[in-house]
């Protein structure tokens, strides 16, 4: 039975969380102090922690810099669930090595299970031994090398961008990222990448627009669009796939690996 450790001072939140959980037969811990919280990672030994930043005692930074440095619980899995999602805080988080970043003004707690699922599933993955991370993407299903290849990430969420730009730096290939519609249009009609990474809500037009416009541009119409988004609706879908979008990924439901792994499908079903 996995154990999680939910370090969370908001006890309505901590108890909806701990019930969602162990009836997913988890078997779950909950501390609503920072140091209790530490001390608690050390002696139940969790398989991940789910931890709030602004704690009474020891705020989850320090958690996450104590944790960092002591080797006995240094590779134990962390989502931070936090009130704030200002940038230099996700960027802070990310160097800390947590693994995913929610916003409790955001996301449902069922969302959080689909978190924890992936987060799981992903563990499993990396337990085939490797030499490098390097070696564990290019070992994946999909033996499509991305060396070279120009790929365009259209992503508003920085978490979820600075992760997959980092694995995908492994892969030697041409990364363009852009958070925005008409900035992201240019890129495209500039480089003509091998594949568009496309999400669908973003602040200045929506991923079904952009994808509408490539299509009917005929010098980058035969790029293959993959959507990536939190919306997961049936409408959803069928919209994206009548555009044109040769996937569509749900973000809560998919591992950084996995998107890689679907970048290289789509890009080696592109050549036939």
């Amino acid at each position: 039975m996995k154990k999680i450790l939910i370090i969370e001072d908001d006890f309505l939140l901590g108890d909806v969380l701990t019930q969602k959980l162990k009836a997913e037969r988890f078997e779950v811990a909950l501390v609503g102090d920072g140091l209790k919280g530490y001390e608690k990672i050390k002696s139940f030994k969790p398989d991940l922690v789910l931890l709030d930043i602004i704690l009474p005692t020891m705020n989850g930074y320090e958690i996450l810099e104590a944790k960092k440095k002591d080797p006995s619980i240094a590779d134990i899995p962390v989502i931070i669930v936090s009130n704030s999602g200002q940038p230099v805080e996700i960027n802070r988080a990310l160097a800390l090595g947590v693994k995913d970043y929610l916003v409790k003004a955001q996301f449902d707690p069922e969302e959080v299970l689909v978190k924890v699922r992936a987060q799981f599933r992903e563990d499993e993955e990396s337990t085939v031994p490797v030499t490098s991370l390097e070696d564990a993407i290019n070992k994946k299903a999909s033996t499509t090398s991305l060396e070279g290849k120009k790929v365009m990430w259209v992503e508003d969420d920085q978490f979820l961008n600075d992760i997959i730009a980092r694995k995908l730096s492994l892969t030697k290939c041409v990364f363009f990222h852009s958070s925005e519609g008409e900035e992201a249009l240019e890129i495209i009609n500039k480089e003509i990448p091998d594949i568009v990474m496309l999400d669908i809500v973003l602040s200045d037009m929506d991923g079904f627009e952009i994808l509408r416009r490539i299509k009917n541009n005929p010098k980058v119409k035969h790029i293959p669009v993959i959507l990536l988004s939190n919306l997961g609706q049936a409408s959803d879908i069928e919209k994206g796939k009548s555009l044109g979008a040769v996937r569509f990924m749900v973000k809560a439901t998919v591992t950084p690996n996995e998107i890689i792994d679907q970048i290289k499908e789509v890009i080696s079903e592109n050549k036939k």
